[in-house]
């Protein structure tokens, strides 16, 4: 379970949306910008991932490495569907918050992937996925929380115009409250400085961009 990487020839089809005078931006700098972005948030994430305290080293089967690689997985299917939304929503806000969405969770990627090779621990577990959580035997078809599934991912990838918007803030939205629920999970059960500073931040910007998923969905509805 590895942060995923980007190449700028992963998005050299993405079509340009218009502005408000009708001009179409280039589409090849607004991916490659948008791809710089994803990295560039990715690093960050390492870098501050590098900076954590080494206070305490949690082991294979902790709460905290189970969130950091569940939560890996977890990010890397929102960071999939923000770029099918940048590549192809209507919506100049519906693109704006996948930006947002993308870049930032990429960069969370990083640092917890950071944590685990400053713990000694492989990216990947022995255990089944949501095992460090209390509740994690509701886990169906290997899904955690909120996530998409292959059917609902090939829908959208498979949408055009602003049925793209519709469903991609169908899906973050739920997305984002499976999100809370497993942060909510490493908020009660850790004493890892670090993991508990991240795990706070992620919740406030998630809870923040629920509010604001719900306003473009009743945009989008128009």
């Amino acid at each position: 379970m590895t942060a995923p990487t980007t190449t700028d020839s992963e998005y050299d089809d993405i079509p340009t949306v218009p502005d408000e005078g009708g001009r179409a931006p280039a589409a090849r700098y607004g991916v490659l910008a948008l791809a710089i972005m994803v990295v560039v948030g990715l690093l960050l994430g390492y870098a501050g991932g590098l900076l954590t305290p080494r206070l305490t080293r949690p082991g294979d089967s902790s709460v905290e490495a189970g969130f950091a690689r569940d939560m890996t997985t977890h990010h890397a299917q929102a960071v999939e569907m923000s770029l099918i939304a940048y590549r192809s929503a209507t919506l100049p806000e519906v693109r704006q918050i996948a930006v947002d969405i993308a870049t930032g969770q990429q960069g969370e990627i990083g640092a917890m992937q950071t944590w685990l090779r400053e713990w000694g621990l492989s990216p990947t577990g022995s255990k089944p996925p949501m095992s460090w959580m209390s509740d994690g035997a509701t886990v169906k078809d290997g899904l955690m929380p909120g996530m998409a599934t292959p059917q609902q991912m090939t829908a959208l990838r498979n949408a055009q115009g602003i049925e793209v918007d519709r469903q991609f803030l169908t899906l973050m939205y739920d997305h984002h409250l499976g999100g809370i629920h497993m942060i909510d999970a490493a908020l009660g059960a850790t004493d890892n400085a670090e993991v508990l500073r991240v795990a706070k931040t992620m919740k406030a910007t998630q809870q923040t961009e629920l509010n604001n998923l719900r306003q473009l969905q009743a945009q989008a509805k128009g």
